[in-house]
C-alpha cells in the first residue's frame, strides 16, 4: 500500500526564548534550523511509522538535494523539483513556554509548485492521496494539486487533506475551500479551523456538520484527543498524555499515525490511538520530525 504526499516542503528556523523576553534588546534563546513544512513533515512521520511513501515538492535549487535526502532518512522516495529563481521556502517559530508557536512564514519556492512538477509515474500504484491547504491556497499551485485529486480518485485512491492555516482559510474563505476539497475521503481539521469551517462551536457540532461535507472528518483537539465523524457516527479518541515541548508538526504526526494504520484496514479506534501517539511524540521534542 503506497502513500503519496505533494506539497510544502520548508526550512524551519525554531526560536525558543530561554527566559522572559527582552524588548528592543537581547533575549538567550536555543535556536535550530530543522527540515520542515507540513507536507514533508507527515511524509516523514509516514515513512518513520513504516509506511512505503512517496512526496512530492519544489525547494531552490540549492535544497533540493538537502530536503530530498533528509526525507530519505526516513524511507522516503522524495521527489523534489528546484526552482532556479526563487529560495527553498523559510519559516520562523516563536516558540512560547507552553510549546505553542506563531510562524512567520515566507513560501518561496512552494508557491511556485506547477502541473509540470508532477512526474508522470507519481501515481503509480499510490493507494492514498494526503494533501495540505497550503497547495490549495496559492493560484499558482491549487491546478496542480486538483488535478492530482481528480488523477487519484479515478484510479480509486483515497484523498485526505489538512487544511492546516487559519490564517489562509480565512483570506479564501469557508465555502471556496469547501468546494475544493468535497471530493476528499478525510478532512484533518484543528478547532479553530473546523470552527470556521463549519460555523459551529462545540467539537461535537463542528465534527457532525463537517463529516456531511465529504467522506468524513477527525477533528484534531489536541490535549481534548480528536472525533472521528461520517456524517452519520461519532466516534471519540484520547490524547495521548506526554510533556510538551514544542507544538510544531503535532497534526502533521497524528495525521500520518492515523493514515499509516488506515492504510492497513485496521479499525477507527486503533487509527486514532496511532495518530495519538505519533502527535504524543512530536510535541515532546523540537522540531516537527521523528528522530531519523
Amino acid at each position: 500500500m503506497t502513500i503519496l504526499v505533494m506539497g510544502d516542503v520548508v526550512d524551519d528556523i525554531v526560536v525558543r526564548p530561554l527566559s522572559d523576553v527582552t524588548e528592543a534588546s537581547d533575549t538567550n534563546a536555543e535556536i535550530r534550523m530543522h527540515p520542515g513544512g507540513s507536507a514533508a513533515n507527515v511524509a516523514a512521520w509516514l515513512g518513520h511509522l513504516g509506511a512505503d511513501v512517496r512526496f512530492l515538492g519544489r525547494a531552490g535549487v540549492g535544497g533540493v538535494d538537502r530536503h530530498r535526502e533528509a526525507l530519505a532518512r526516513y524511507g522516503v522516495d522524495a521527489r523534489i523539483a528546484g526552482d532556479p529563481e526563487l529560495d527553498t521556502a523559510t519559516i520562523v517559530l516563536n516558540i512560547d513556554p507552553g510549546g505553542e508557536r506563531t510562524m512567520y512564514v515566507d513560501r518561496g519556492a512552494n508557491a511556485k509548485f506547477a502541473v509540470d512538477d508532477i512526474p508522470n509515474d507519481a501515481l503509480d500504484g499510490v493507494d492514498w492521496l494526503h494533501l495540505t491547504g497550503y497547495s490549495l491556497f496559492d493560484d499558482h499551485v491549487r491546478p496542480a494539486a486538483l488535478e492530482l485529486i481528480d488523477t487519484a480518485k479515478s484510479q480509486g485512491a483515497r484523498v485526505s487533506i489538512d487544511p492546516s492555516s487559519l490564517a489562509f482559510l480565512r483570506r479564501c474563505g469557508a465555502e471556496e475551500f469547501g468546494d475544493w476539497t468535497s471530493r476528499a475521503d478525510l478532512l484533518f481539521p484543528n478547532l479553530d479551523e473546523g470552527r470556521f469551517l463549519s460555523g459551529r462551536d462545540t467539537p461535537e457540532e463542528i465534527a457532525a456538520e463537517l463529516g456531511t461535507r465529504c467522506g468524513a472528518v477527525v477533528l484534531t483537539l489536541g490535549p481534548m484527543g480528536a472525533i472521528h465523524h461520517d456524517g452519520g457516527t461519532a466516534t471519540r479518541g484520547l490524547a495521548e498524555p506526554g510533556t510538551v515541548i514544542d507544538t510544531t508538526g503535532a497534526g502533521d504526526a497524528y495525521c500520518a499515525g492515523f493514515l499509516v494504520e488506515s492504510l492497513k484496514g485496521l479499525p477507527l479506534t486503533d487509527c486514532m490511538a496511532s495518530g495519538a501517539r505519533a502527535a504524543a511524540l512530536a510535541v515532546g521534542r523540537m522540531g516537527a520530525r521523528p528522530a531519523p
